[in-house]
Parts: structure tokens; C-alpha cells; sequence
């Protein structure tokens, strides 16, 4: 059968219900795996598009031999079946999780008086797990915690109600040093012990306040009857759990089991946060990195993050707090878009948390590979500002002048995301009489833009024009007249609102104050301006100091610059005597120079 003709009849039997998809190649390997409310009509989408919006789409559409489903009851099953098996397969075209360690837990073992001990690995033999820990110290803190309040035992005898009543063992140095109270020899019923291992679940589980409340509820009673000396070790041990608490970053009260998500990616990678709250505090963070394969959405990101960081730290949080609405109900579960008040703050929290966790990860990329830093700059450059290519060689012109006098033009450039200062020219303006940005403009373009044709040199892929709409003009009608309209992606930046102006376009584009685009634009800008004025000063002053010298009869510029060039500053040539000066340009010339300066003293 025709492939063409077997994929059509594989979309008329896809059923209309929620559930994911799988794509196959033609070796019989998973390709992509996606969910859907129905997953008739968003495969269907795949395959009614004449064009696709991106590359990777198209590469992705050409490439399916074969499509599978699997029904599910509701979205949040798709997406935890999606999240579970882009996992397992690791497919070509889906997301990949980054974060491939190995997080410590802590273990409650299943078994008569349990332990308690950290550990790397998860048994299915029914022991407990919290956790994960993404910091050893926070984990650490927390055993002793336990330690402080608890005597729980660390021997590994097999303590079964036969083992202890045939006395099969004796109590060891942890006993006699009162760590533990000897259930070995029975010397604590397994009740008592049972009662310590529910505090400590429910202070692993962050939930540390309960704890607060039962020891103060048992040190009321032992105080009732007079058990003064047990009631003050209760005590002893609510002070180690007020410090404990203390450490812990308090937010506000009354915000009880929340998960706090959000995302931020670039053109290659995302990178999701997660907040724990519990009684007000803050008991776990952590950030996920995500690596972009088909240009996903943020909301797409966030919810594969989302539904991993759930998992993996095994929450059961009956509210979600996000950064934007999404097209998910999960049953039981509250989804929350502050916009205002303490959840609002909790928000913010995690966004700065994940442009940390951000910008850390690019300042290592720049350190360990800087063209692939340099790249990613570049690609981010190329979608914002809607290009066919990655600007690679980019240029900016700025006009200077003073009254129309001395104009200057000032061109930087660009390769691979930094200044190119080898690269950088000034321009005399030549044709241009009086304060005319727009001639100016038009003469420089067309003055570097002839050369580089005529030289068969490469031309950069966008060209930069600091001013708005008229210099843009000039601009693109230089191009016109060379012949480079098309070829070359040609935009102007405004100085007040940090607008970008697009030929044609009435209306700018504003692009993201953060964003690496409108920095790199903004520092060639700064660059074009600084070079340009650089060059204006030296000319300016230049011109008026041998205007001064020049004006003295029979010395001209040749001898002007012999002066300064020995002298270096007209003061000091207007301090020498005749001799001096006689030395550098004659007796003539030099009693002519000091009877110019020395006339009217």
C-alpha cells in the first residue's frame, strides 16, 4: 500500500476522545509522542498543512511511517501517559529532560521499629521515601533534627516480637549513651516507637508545625502531673524545632500546600521552577531543564515540567500557582494566576529563582563552548526580529555633528554576536552641506555598500540605523539603487522608547526590555555612538588648533604640524622662545610664530 495513502487511512480511524499519540519511522521507532483532547483532530493537524511553521515540523511530518494511540479518561491522564513515555523513549522530536542526577531521599524502612537513614536508591519492598533532596545540607539538617528529638535505632538487627522475647539480643554503646531505649531487649514497646515514627514522618513531610503542637500538647500534660523533668526535655526539644523552623524561609502562614511553577526558555532550552509550600514556609525548590525540539510554547514547557517535578517529588498539593492560565483541569486540583497579594510574591519568588538558575547555566555555556553561546544569541536574534538567516555580520551607522559643523558618520560591526573593532569605520562626510541626518545617512550607506560590492566582499545579513522612519528611508532606498533590497535585513532603532522600525511597517515592534536582541542592538548602538563621537572630538579639536596656528601669515598646515608634533600642544609652542622654535622650522618662520602670539602682550 501506498505510505501516503496508509497514513489517510489511519487518520479517518482515529478516534475523537482524549489520549496521546505515538509516531513511528519507518524502522519502527518512536518519533514523537504528543497528547491531545482529541486525538483525531490534532493528528489530523499535522498532515492538512501546506506549509508548516517551522523546519522541524515539516522534517518531523516527513519522517512518520506509522501512528499509534492510547485512550485515556481526561487530560491530566494524557499528560502524565505523555510525560511517562517521552521518559522511557526518549523520542527524536519531543522535549528532553536535562536533569539526569540522582537526588538523595529519605527512607522510613518497613520494618518492626523502622530506620531511618538517607539513600540513592528506591526499593519496592514498601519502605517509605521523602524527598527528593536537591541539597545533601537541607537532607542533613533534617536527620538531625530527628536525631535531636528522637532515639530511634541505627543497628540493623532483625527486631521481630520472637527474635526480642526469645532475648536474642542485648543492647549495644547507642543505649548506654542514650541514643536509642533498647528495644532489642524490649525495654520500649514497638507502640511508643510507632508514635515517634509518626512525628517524624510528618516532619519529614514539612509539615513541622503538627509536630509543634503535639510536643506542646505532651508537655502540658506531663507538667499537669507534676513530671517536671520530662515536661523539659519536650521543652529542649521545641526550641530545636523553633531554630529548625527559624532556617526555613517563612512566606506567610496561612498558605498551606501550594506548588509554585515557572518557565523561562530561549530559542534552544527551558527551564522550569518549583516551590514547595508548607505551614508558610518554603521546603523544597528545585529547576528542570528542558531542551527544545520543535519550537514548543512555554505553556507546552511548563506543563511537561510541571507534571515531572510532581512526580518526582511525589506532591499531592491540592493548589497550583502558575505564571498563566492553561488549557489543563487536573480533577481535585485548584490552578491559581495571582495577580496580586502574598501568592502573587510566591510567584515572583520562583520566576527570579528560575532567571538565576538561567543565567547561570549560560554564563557556564559561554565559559565551556562560546560560539554555541554565541549562536544561541544569534538564533534568539533571528526569531525576534523575523529573519531568514542567522545575523552573523551585523552593522550599525550613527551620525555626529555640532551645528552641522565637521559631520561624522561612525559604522560598527558585528560577527558572531561581539563587536568586530577591526571592522569599524569612520566617515568624513563629504556631499552634505549643514545638519542633514538623512543625506548623511543615504551618503554613508552608499559610500560602504558600493565598496563592499566593488571589492566582492561579504555583506553583513542585517544593518542597523540608529533613528527612526527617515533614516531607515535613506536606508532602504540605498539599497534599492544597489540592488540589495531583499537580500539584506534592514531595521531602525528610535533613541526614547527603544522602538524597532521595520521598512514599510507603520507600526514598530517592541521587543522584550530583557531580551539578549534588544541588548546586542542596544550595545551596537551605544558602540556606533561612542566611535563616532570619539572621532568628532579629535577631528574638532584637531581642526582647531591648526586653524589657530594656521592663521599666523606665511605658516601653513605642514608647518603647523611639525609644531605640534615636536611641541605637542599649542601652549607649549606659544611658551617657546625664538631659539626653540628656530630649531624645529627656521629663524623666518619661527620669529613669525612668536611675534603672533607675543604682539599684544
Amino acid at each position: 500500500m501506498d505510505q501516503d495513502q496508509k497514513i489517510k487511512d489511519l487518520l479517518k480511524s482515529l478516534p475523537e476522545v482524549p489520549g496521546i499519540y505515538q509516531y513511528f519511522d519507518r524502522e519502527g521507532k518512536i518519533i514523537y509522542v504528543g497528547k491531545a483532547k482529541n486525538i483525531k483532530n490534532r493528528v489530523s493537524s499535522y498532515f492538512n498543512k501546506i506549509q508548516y511553521e517551522n523546519r522541524k515540523t515539516q522534517v518531523l511530518v516527513k519522517n512518520i511511517a506509522d501512528i499509534r494511540f492510547i485512550v485515556v479518561n481526561n487530560e491530566m491522564e494524557s499528560l502524565l501517559l505523555e510525560n511517562t513515555l517521552i521518559k522511557k523513549h526518549q523520542p527524536r522530536f519531543n522535549v528532553q529532560l536535562k536533569d539526569d542526577k540522582t537526588f538523595p531521599w529519605i527512607c522510613i524502612k518497613k520494618e518492626p521499629f523502622p530506620r531511618i537513614f538517607p539513600t540513592r536508591k528506591k526499593v519496592k519492598d514498601g519502605s517509605e521515601y521523602f524527598g527528593p533532596y536537591t541539597s545533601v545540607k537541607t537532607m542533613r539538617a533534617v536527620l538531625d533534627l530527628i536525631k535531636q528529638l528522637y532515639h530511634i535505632r541505627t543497628c540493623q538487627l532483625k527486631l521481630t516480637k520472637e527474635n526480642i522475647e526469645a532475648k536474642k539480643f542485648k543492647v549495644c554503646l547507642e543505649y548506654h549513651i542514650g541514643n536509642c531505649k533498647g528495644p532489642c531487649e524490649n525495654k520500649q514497646t514497638e507502640e511508643e516507637y510507632l508514635q515517634m515514627i509518626a512525628q517524624i514522618r510528618n516532619i519529614v513531610k514539612g509539615n513541622v508545625n503538627d509536630v509543634a503542637r503535639q510536643l506542646k500538647k505532651m508537655m502540658q500534660e506531663l507538667s499537669e502531673k507534676y513530671q517536671f523533668e520530662e515536661a523539659q526535655q519536650i521543652k529542649d526539644k521545641l526550641d530545636y524545632l523553633e531554630k529548625f523552623k527559624d532556617k526555613n524561609v517563612v512566606v506567610h502562614p496561612d498558605i498551606d500546600d501550594v506548588d509554585v511553577f515557572s518557565v523561562e526558555s530561549d530559542t534552544k532550552f527551558a527551564y522550569v521552577n518549583y516551590l514547595k509550600i508548607l505551614s508558610g514556609a518554603i521546603v523544597q525548590g528545585h529547576t528542570i531543564e528542558l531542551k527544545k525540539k520543535m519550537d514548543e510554547s512555554d505553556e507546552e514547557l511548563l506543563l511537561l515540567g510541571m507534571i515531572e517535578l510532581r512526580n518526582l517529588f511525589l506532591s499531592d498539593s491540592k493548589e497550583m500557582i502558575l505564571p498563566f492560565e492553561v488549557d489543563l483541569e487536573i480533577p481535585g486540583v485548584k490552578i491559581t494566576v495571582p495577580q496580586r497579594g502574598d501568592k502573587k510574591l510566591l510567584l515572583e519568588l520562583s520566576q527570579r529563582n528560575v532567571k538565576y538558575f538561567k543565567l547561570d547555566k549560560l554564563k557556564q555555556l559561554e565559559i565551556k563552548d562560546p560560539q554555541s553561546h554565541a549562536d544561541r544569541i544569534m538564533e534568539t536574534m533571528m526569531k525576534d526580529l523575523r529573519m531568514q538567516e542567522l545575523p552573523k555580520h551585523i552593522e550599525c551607522f550613527d551620525n555626529s555633528n555640532f551645528q552641522g559643523a565637521f559631520p561624522v558618520s561612525a559604522m560598527v560591526c558585528f560577527k558572531d554576536a561581539k563587536p568586530s573593532k577591526k571592522d569599524y569605520r569612520h566617515y568624513n562626510i563629504k556631499t552634505v552641506e549643514g545638519p542633514d541626518d538623512f543625506a548623511t545617512m543615504k551618503e554613508v550607506l552608499t559610500r560602504r555598500y558600493t565598496r563592499l560590492l566593488e571589492e566582492n566582499q561579504p555583506l553583513p545579513q542585517l544593518i542597523v540605523i540608529d533613528g527612526g522612519k527617515g533614516q531607515l528611508s535613506m536606508a532602504v532606498e540605498v539599497l534599492d539603487e544597489l540592488g540589495l533590497r531583499g537580500k539584506i535585513t534592514v531595521i531602525g532603532i528610535a533613541k526614547k522608547l527603544e522602538e524597532i522600525f521595520y521598512p514599510g511597517d507603520s507600526f514598530p515592534l517592541y521587543i522584550d526590555k530583557r531580551s539578549e536582541t534588544l541588548k546586542v542592538i542596544q550595545q551596537m548602538r551605544n558602540e556606533a555612538h561612542r566611535f563616532g563621537i570619539t572621532h568628532y572630538r579629535k577631528r574638532h579639536q584637531k581642526s582647531l588648533i591648526k586653524t589657530e596656528l594656521e592663521d599666523i601669515e606665511g605658516i601653513g598646515e605642514a608647518t603647523a604640524t611639525e609644531l605640534l608634533r615636536h611641541f605637542k600642544s599649542v601652549k607649549k609652542i606659544k611658551e617657546a622662545t625664538v631659539e626653540e622654535l628656530e630649531e624645529v622650522v627656521g629663524l623666518s618662520r619661527a620669529k613669525k610664530v612668536h611675534a603672533f602670539f607675543h604682539s599684544n602682550q
